[in-house]
């Protein structure tokens, strides 16, 4: 780890000391980690803010990557939110930046709700986000080799996918373990980002290790035929027919034989 990342991290650690107000996700290929905050809404009250940094090899000479959620907030409004904290961060590049980005926005979170583009006029412009945000929706399919820890594996999936604002499905048939992503693209990365970078298993030792056994079968934007899963569930399936269903009814028909159907040969 580059010893400005270090140091940034050190600092980090002592200023956000509160109950769950901290939590590093990963240490590989950088940093990842997860800082809960408030910061005062366009109604005065505060918003719960969930903001996850990841700090590159050459950070601070490059821009961190930054994954915005809140329960309080519409997907169009995280998305706006986490351009404006790019938009700061390039003024602060060569230098610490995340806890100044963490107190800009608690500052300027209400200006940027009260903007149109973020929901805060017309409903006309609301629609319009909305509409913005569902022409953007990817979705992927991750094949898992293996799980030795499953119920921890599980637990730490869904809680990633909550954390990022994933629906899909972890689908269990036989040794067959597919993962099913929708949402937004760069959301969809930072997933895969912490699924490769994170100790997610235990080894034939039982010690804790990163997943290294994982594949993009397939990934695109979603299209008209494709069902939008509401939330993230964990489901197990008794045969093959019952899994090939599942994709039939999401549209996924094509995939199914083209990628899960080569699995069971």
């Amino acid at each position: 780890m580059a010893e400005p990342v270090r140091q940034e991290l050190s600092a980090l650690a002592a200023i956000f000391c509160g109950p769950d107000e901290w939590e590093v996700l990963s240490l590989s290929d950088g940093a990842v980690f997860r800082i809960l905050t408030k910061a005062e809404g366009f109604t005065d009250t505060d918003i719960p803010l969930q903001l996850v940094f990841h700090l590159p090899l050459s950070y601070p000479s490059c821009l961190p990557g930054i994954v915005v959620n809140s329960k309080h907030l519409t997907r169009a409004q995280c998305e706006i939110v986490k351009e404006k904290l790019l938009e700061q961060a390039e003024t602060l590049l060569l230098e610490p930046m995340v806890h100044e980005l963490v107190l800009w926005i608690q500052e300027n979170l209400r200006h940027i709700l009260k903007c149109p583009e973020a929901g805060g006029g017309s409903e006309k412009c609301s629609s319009a986000a909305s509409m913005t945000v569902d022409d953007g929706l990817w979705m992927t399919l991750l094949h898992l080799d293996h799980m030795r820890a499953k119920a921890k594996y599980v637990k730490t999936v869904e809680k990633w996918a909550s954390d990022l604002r994933l629906t899909g499905r972890l689908m269990f048939m036989g040794k067959i373990i597919l993962i099913l992503l929708q949402g937004d693209r760069n959301d969809i990365k930072e997933y895969l980002i912490l699924q490769k970078t994170c100790k997610v298993d235990v080894d034939s030792s039982g010690k804790k290790c990163k997943e290294k056994m994982i594949s993009v079968l397939f990934e695109t934007k979603v299209q008209t035929e494709h069902k939008r899963f509401l939330a993230f569930e964990v489901k197990e399936y008794s045969s093959l027919d019952e899994l090939q269903k599942e994709f039939e009814t999401t549209g996924l028909k094509k995939l199914f034989s083209e990628c899960v159907l080569r699995l069971v040969k």
